[in-house]
């Protein structure tokens, strides 16, 4: 497995690159013989605390990817609870994958979409009769058809706080998202709307 690591206002040195790559290949490749690559991110912010941010990419070509971030004031703890997030996340999943892709034919049925990204400042001008976002950019996505679980699954291993999809049961356009709480909510559209 190839593993691409980068420093943002941190110098990674050799010692520190070997130990990520021999964590990396151990916890990845347990799971996950055909891992293609990880990326990993490590980045300095404010009062020396260090973000790390590790995604990679499993091989058997479902598109399931695997996300994980932690933070610490040590490099090497912050790198360490990240890859404990992700083995966590692959064990805790490991047999709904491997459903996953036995269902490969099925569950490749989705709808295009777009995706925009908005700026959350918008500078109203005189002259502007629109209160219309700035959009800063667009981007093909892809709505997945897959049953709540395998939604709930991909929302974890994406490390994204919600999941919009086709609900296999229905074919309705459903939603999945983190609550405060710490629970999932599920909405499901109703077909009148």
């Amino acid at each position: 497995m190839q593993v691409i690591i980068s420093g943002h206002h941190l110098d990674v040195g050799d010692s520190f690159r070997k130990y990520i790559e021999e964590a990396l290949n151990k916890h990845v490749m347990k799971y996950f013989e055909h891992a293609i690559n990880a990326h990993v991110t490590l980045i300095k912010e404010k009062h020396h605390l260090v973000t790390v941010d590790i995604i990679v990419n499993e091989g058997t070509g479902t598109g399931v990817i695997i996300k994980s971030t932690a933070q610490d004031f040590d490099p090497y703890r912050s790198f360490d609870q990240a890859v404990a997030k992700a083995e966590k996340q692959l064990r805790r999943y490991k047999s709904k994958i491997k459903r996953h892709q036995k269902n490969k034919d099925e569950r490749r049925a989705f709808v295009e979409a777009k995706s925009y990204v908005l700026s959350p400042f918008h500078e109203h001008d005189a002259n502007e009769e629109s209160d219309a976002p700035v959009i800063i950019a667009e981007k093909p996505h892809h709505i997945e058809k897959l049953t709540v679980g395998d939604a709930v699954m991909q929302m974890d291993l994406l490390d994204t706080p919600a999941l919009l999809f086709i609900n296999s049961a229905n074919n309705r356009l459903n939603v999945v998202y983190y609550r405060k709480d710490g629970n999932i909510s599920w909405v499901d559209v109703p077909a009148t709307a």
